[in-house]
């Protein structure tokens, strides 16, 4: 059932998001939800995809019945963005981020670090966006919310793995001390667009050079196989992290950036993290095993070389940019295909294993 929900909220975020672009996906032209999703696409991307996800791994995570409450109700949420029940939607993803607070209460009383710390932080930024939404808020006041959720989700998660490697003490007090400059940014946004925006983006400038500066992918790039995926993913997405930064101060000020602003945070950080997680995470969520290849690189290359196209010459030209838009869907498509394929693998070569032990 979360599959399907999850896939419905990725499905019509993407459709949404290529709407905007006047790019309709093959016969959903006369479909009264692809104008919802359109009109709903950020929510639909952040909440009620890549939060149902979070909220799938927290709660599986904490091995508690009630924590799955928040994806279910987040999932719930996106179909009825989809049916054009914003309020209502609006109201379930109040209700999801309240109950994976909870969550987090619960994970940090467990083991109380500052990860986990981290992670309960997140989870308040999360509601506190969802209920600027509810209230009817803009993108404006809403949106910086919602990416620091994600951005301060994964900023916990790179936390963590620096523990495998030295650090020096400053480190984490350096981490704090951007992420309460990004949330002061996403507060100070709603009453003054300009300087929160510019505040926000300069928590994001530093929240790269602190990740290429601490995180472990610096050292196992150099690996191989699996390790070396990741570190390329994460390398990767720093970079889009940087442009993201520049580009979200400088729409503050009033330049034409907010396409880069948005979706070199939103695809070329969040989702080169997301693809490089992936191989880790959903074999824990969905109880599946992956075969890795090196047909992960595919998804991933297209998904930079689309987003440069989209971001950098489709700057200049609207062709272009939708050109490059439609790319970026194609990529995050070929690489839930590369997931499928990876799964059948896997499956394949364990019957092939099998067989050989029992001829």
């Amino acid at each position: 059932m979360f599959i399907a929900l999850v896939a419905a909220s990725l499905l019509g975020g993407i459709s949404g998001g290529l709407l905007r672009y006047g790019v309709v996906v093959p016969g959903a032209a006369e479909s009264a939800w692809l104008g919802h999703a359109g009109l709903s696409h950020a929510a639909l991307m952040i909440c009620t995809f890549l939060g149902t996800v979070i909220g799938l791994e927290r709660a599986v995570a904490v091995k508690l019945t009630a924590a799955f409450a928040a994806p279910f109700a987040s999932a719930i949420g996106g179909l009825c963005l989809l049916a054009g029940l914003p309020q209502a939607a609006a109201w379930l993803l109040v209700l999801a981020s309240a109950v994976f607070g909870w969550v987090n209460v619960v994970v940090v009383r467990r083991q109380s670090a500052p990860h986990t710390q981290l992670l309960l932080a997140s989870a308040g930024t999360w509601l506190a966006g969802n209920l600027l939404f509810a209230a009817g808020e803009g993108t404006a006041a809403v949106l910086p919310w919602w990416f620091a959720f994600l951005v301060m989700t994964i900023a916990a998660e790179r936390l963590e793995m620096t523990r495998l490697m030295r650090r020096r003490p400053a480190a984490p007090w350096l981490l704090l001390a951007i992420l309460s400059a990004m949330v002061a940014g996403a507060a100070w946004s709603w009453p003054s667009p300009r300087w929160g925006g510019v505040l926000y983006g300069l928590s994001l400038l530093l929240l790269a050079w602190w990740l290429v500066t601490y995180d472990i992918a610096r050292r196992t790039v150099f690996a191989q196989g699996l390790s070396r995926y990741m570190a390329v993913c994460l390398l990767g997405g720093y970079v889009w992290l940087g442009v993201a930064g520049f580009a979200w101060a400088a729409t503050a000020l009033g330049l034409p950036w907010r396409d880069a602003a948005l979706h070199a945070l939103g695809l070329g950080f969040i989702f080169s993290m997301m693809m490089g997680h992936a191989p880790v995470i959903l074999p824990a969520i969905a109880r599946i095993k992956l075969r890795f290849g090196w047909a992960f690189y595919l998804p991933l290359a297209a998904l930079h070389l689309s987003l440069a196209v989209r971001l950098g010459w489709g700057a200049l030209e609207a062709a272009l940019r939708a050109t490059g838009a439609a790319w970026n869907a194609a990529s995050i498509l070929l690489f839930a295909a590369t997931i499928v394929g990876a799964a059948v693998a896997w499956r394949l070569g364990e019957g092939a294993a099998s067989a050989a032990e029992n001829p």
